[in-house]
């Protein structure tokens, strides 16, 4: 057996509830195909744990899901974000007591700041499409303890763009909020895909515009995919 192949891996998404099958049935088989090429089991969370709590909040079943699993390296990709099988594996840029994200927003532009955010500083918010973390780092999912779903909805502020988009309210984004306060909360160390990509030149194709409607958004799928020569 491999070195390689002794580190376990997972890639998550969530598709609860009917989730548009016209967007899956382009991301997930790209999905797949990264996960195989990672030695990564790949894992749709799509029941509820967490019922009183809006439905992105699903994604925290990943503090649990990768104890259960005993990942060494947990991944989480947006059902409707498209990934290139060139890309590279994420978890060999960072050690395991790093967590990753694509990017990150100004925290302060989009949260109502508690003592979490404001001791550590640093102004990271979460954008909570494409994460990972180690199983040092499992905290990065952890469920909110300290606040009912009120207390924590009242202290998001989606941009503008999002709004006016007329589909998302502050509830979608509580991923989000709890991400970005629990590396706050648990002091986690910190790095983007975006800031390695520009420090190493090495090309990323990846693809998240969660704004578009369904229809427009599979109609850009499939160019992005023909472009890239991954559709038949």
């Amino acid at each position: 057996m491999t070195w390689q192949k002794k580190i376990k891996k997972a890639i998550f998404t969530l598709a609860i509830e009917g989730y548009e099958g016209e967007v899956t049935e382009i991301t997930f088989p790209l999905l797949k195909r990264y996960a195989d090429k990672l030695r990564a089991e790949f894992v749709v969370i799509n029941i509820r744990r967490y019922p009183d709590w809006p439905i992105t909040y699903e994604k925290l079943q990943i503090y649990d899901l990768g104890r259960e699993m005993e990942n060494d390296w947990n991944i989480y990709i947006d059902a409707d974000a498209l990934i290139h099988p060139d890309t590279f594996d994420i978890t060999t840029i960072v050690p395991k007591d790093t967590v990753l994200h694509f990017g990150c927003d100004y925290a302060s532009t989009r949260w109502r700041f508690d003592q979490y955010f404001l001791r550590d500083g640093r102004q990271i918010g979460s954008g909570n499409w494409l994460t990972m973390a180690s199983d040092w780092c499992l905290d990065l999912w952890h469920p909110l303890e300290d606040m009912t779903p009120y207390e924590a909805i009242s202290n998001i502020f989606p941009i503008v763009d999002e709004l006016k988009s007329g589909v998302f309210k502050p509830s979608h984004f509580i991923d989000d909020y709890i991400l970005g306060r629990n590396i706050a909360r648990y002091g986690l160390k910190f790095y983007s895909l975006r800031e390695h990509v520009e420090k190493t030149k090495r090309p990323m194709q990846l693809w998240h515009q969660f704004l578009l409607p369904k229809e427009a958004k599979v109609i850009e799928m499939q160019k992005i995919c023909k472009a890239w020569g991954v559709m038949s």
